[in-house]
């Protein structure tokens, strides 16, 4: 994963990108600057924190297009958007798709550190959570068919006895699969088995960039 925050930066002006870049790496962000939508597309995979700084119309892509490549190549990424001639709709249609901020141009120093100081966050918790979430799976992925059968019947409240009844094997034999189903998921009690079975069941949405 890359260690270090970082902002992308995307715009065709030459002189946005001097600028904006400046006043970046004066706040203390790292930043990578693009001059076209496709040399940043080619950057990616992203895996590590950061957020996409975009203006909205450019010569190859717009900013929509590049956001829907976004959220499949770096679903963690978010973004805020930049638009030298925004319009009501445009910026309300960005902040529905799950833009963090829509600026115009020529941006506000404070509104852009600000805008982006969010975006880190939201980063920050995007990826968090998608670690916590392989972990999950991680863990459930070590159980045998049968221990899934069973963890299932334990989170749905059956009784050992029960249990063997529903699999057709023995009492001991469920008691066998119970305390190594309870193991490799790392829980103690059927309060801690019910709750991971829900964090899989219902795996947190990552915010749309």
């Amino acid at each position: 994963m890359d260690a270090e925050r970082r902002v992308f930066l995307v715009d065709d002006d030459p002189s946005v990108l001097r600028a904006l870049g400046r006043l970046l790496r004066a706040s203390g962000f790292t930043v990578e600057t693009f001059a076209s939508p496709t040399s940043f597309l080619a950057r990616l995979p992203f895996d590590g924190i950061g957020c996409l700084l975009l203006d909205m119309r450019m010569p190859e892509l717009s900013g929509f297009d590049v956001q829907g490549a976004v959220a499949t190549l770096a679903p963690d990424l978010p973004t805020v958007f930049l638009s030298g001639a925004s319009d009501v709709h445009t910026a309300a249609t960005a902040m529905r798709q799950g833009a963090v901020d829509f600026l115009g141009k020529p941006v506000d120093e404070g509104e852009l550190i600000e805008a982006v100081s969010r975006a880190l966050a939201r980063a920050s918790e995007n990826v968090r959570r998608r670690q916590e979430q392989a972990g999950y799976d991680r863990r459930f992925s070590r159980l045998t068919r049968r221990e899934r059968e069973v963890c299932d019947l334990v989170a749905r409240g059956l009784l050992n006895k029960q249990i063997a009844y529903e699999l057709g094997t023995s009492e001991k034999t469920i008691k066998v699969h119970r305390a190594r189903m309870m193991q490799k998921l790392e829980v103690d009690s059927v309060a801690a088995l019910v709750w991971l079975m829900s964090r899989l069941l219902n795996a947190p949405k990552i915010p749309p960039n």
